[in-house]
């Protein structure tokens, strides 16, 4: 039996790529996919983009969500509790890769601290009690070098293991390399914005423009 190999997949911010980056990956390596938490659904979820755009197997989340906003606040307005015991990771028969898609950035809060402080719980809380080797989606625009810098500091901060960078929009030399040179974390590429987004057009740019010998783990 192919053993189980798990991929986490972040980001710097909200609306970062990391979606359709994840559905390229999928694709790829002919992986499975799964969204924990999805926090609103009227225009569609990112499960079902990426079953779109990749043909790949998807695992149901393990929380939807009906408001779009962080998770913290969606589960408040369905009257939900996230728990870390309800977010393991699940089994994918047959082994192979499972692409796991991470809400917003890495503060992300999943769970308010109660009247004393206590209890809260960030998304990094999440990855660090899963420990799987994590790819950090980053934009390539304005911002980009101090938002990258910070998440790389909050998952070596945190013990978790950085793959690398993907870097994601119009190239940016100088600040491409600026952040990895300061992270001191593998390049992984760089997705370039595609017009027109189809499944053939993004997996042709995933597997030339993004290194995947250092994902096949």
């Amino acid at each position: 039996m192919i053993s189980q190999k798990n991929i986490l997949i972040t980001g710097t911010d909200t609306d970062v790529g990391k979606t359709i980056f994840a559905a390229g990956l999928t694709a790829a390596l002919n992986a499975t996919y799964w969204k924990p938490i999805q926090a609103g659904f009227d225009a569609g979820t990112d499960s079902e983009v990426v079953a779109r755009f990749s043909g790949q197997p998807i695992v149901p989340e393990a929380y939807k969500l009906a408001t779009p906003a962080s998770p913290h606040y969606a589960a408040e307005q369905d009257n939900v509790e996230l728990e870390l015991g309800n977010l393991t990771i699940p089994e994918i028969s047959g082994g192979g890769h499972l692409i796991i898609e991470a809400a917003g950035g890495l503060m992300v809060p999943l769970k308010r601290p109660d009247s004393n402080g206590q209890g809260g719980i960030l998304a990094i809380d999440m990855f660090a009690t899963w420990g799987v080797p994590t790819i950090l989606c980053a934009r390539t625009s304005l911002g980009t070098i101090n938002h990258s810098l910070l998440s790389v500091k909050a998952l070596k901060d945190a013990g978790i293991a950085i793959m690398g960078i993907v870097f994601i929009g119009d190239e940016n030399i100088d600040s491409q390399q600026t952040i990895i040179e300061f992270a001191n974390v593998p390049d992984l590429g760089r997705l370039p914005i595609l017009n027109p987004l189809t499944r053939e057009s993004l997996l042709a740019a995933i597997q030339a423009e993004i290194r995947l010998e250092l994902m096949k783990l």
